[in-house]
This record gives C-alpha cells, structure tokens and sequence, in this order.
C-alpha cells in the first residue's frame, strides 16, 4: 500500500471513530470501509493510472469526513479537511484538486465530469446493488428523520426510495454494465409494479 493511502487511511479511521455523531447509521465509518473498497473495485475496471488510483482512493476515504461537523453540506466539510491534511502531507496542488474535485463530484445531484469522479460517485452508491440492500435504505431513512426532520410514512418512503433507485444511472461503463444489473434486481424486489 502507497504511503499516503496508509497515512490517510489511518488518519480517517481515527478521525471518525472520534468525531461520528452514533446517529450516524449510515454515513458511519462502515460506509468509508465500503466505499473504499467499491472504488478500488470499479477502479481496477478502469484503466486509471496510478496517479488516478492514487487521488481516487484518497477522495474515497476523506468523502464523508464532513459528517463529523454538518449533515447537509458535509461535502464542503470533506474538502476543508481533505486539504488540509495533503498541504500538510506535502501534496502537491495539482493532486490535491484531483482529490477536492472528486469529493465535490459526490454533491447530490452528482455530477462528475472526470473519470476517477465516476468510479467515486458509483462507488458511493454502491450500496444500491447490495442484496441487503433494505438494511441500507432503512439506515438512510432513520438519518434523513435525526438530521433532516423528515419524516415519511411508509408509502411516501417506499415511493421516494423506488423513485431514487429508479432514476440513478452508474457512470462508468463497469457500473453501467455490471453494477446496474444488481441494482435492477433490487428494484425489481423492493418497488411494487
């Protein structure tokens, strides 16, 4: 493993088990392991350099980092101490945009325009594919209640979160090929016809 991946991995991981609100029942630092891990995945269908590779897994780590001081607007957060860390790390300032840039591409609605922003935000919703996948929506559902005050019955959430699966689009051609099919059989299971 690169130095600097080893440096921030331990970095993060330290940083958000001490800073996490316990609320956080899916942007924990499970979702950081999980996506980590999906963009080393999908990333390794995708021809990146190891620069690429590099900034990539680095974004994926530092992504969620702002749900220690904001719900909304954690993305900005994310930024603020990525940057940080890489200035300090000695980064130099082409890389560490590549970085910021991916955390960035993560706002919703996403929009990447790199291909290293692709396997980011596919990476980050990755969880759509997964077959325990209810666990995943019904940990969202709980957060959107604590953080955003918004409180759906069970139809207006079943609506909402088929409408979501429904409409979301991988961006890279592993996601649009592989990835999508899961998620296919998840709406397919979990939205009525």
């Amino acid at each position: 493993m690169n130095s600097l991946v080893e440096a921030v991995r331990d970095y993060v991981i330290l940083f958000l088990s001490e800073n996490l609100s316990n609320e956080l029942v899916f942007h924990n630092i499970n979702h950081t392991y999980e996506v980590v891990a999906a963009a080393r995945e999908i990333g390794s269908q995708c021809d990146l350099s190891d620069n690429e590779t590099l900034a990539l897994e680095v974004a994926a780590w530092f992504h969620d980092c702002g749900y220690a001081n904001t719900y909304l607007g954690h993305e900005n957060e994310s930024k603020k101490i990525a940057k940080d860390f890489l200035e300090n790390y000695g980064c130099e300032n082409g890389f560490i945009s590549s970085v910021l840039n991916c955390i960035e591409s993560t706002k919703y609605p996403p929009k990447p325009s790199s291909l290293i922003e692709k396997v980011l935000c596919d990476a980050d919703l990755y969880h759509l594919t997964r077959a325990n996948y209810t666990k995943y929506e019904k940990a969202l559902r709980r957060e959107f209640e604590i953080f955003l005050k918004l409180i759906y019955t069970d139809e207006e959430w079943l609506k909402k979160n088929c409408w979501f699966l429904s409409e979301h689009t991988y961006y890279t051609d592993f996601g649009q090929e592989v990835l999508s099919k899961f998620k296919e059989t998840n709406i397919q299971m979990h939205c009525p016809k």
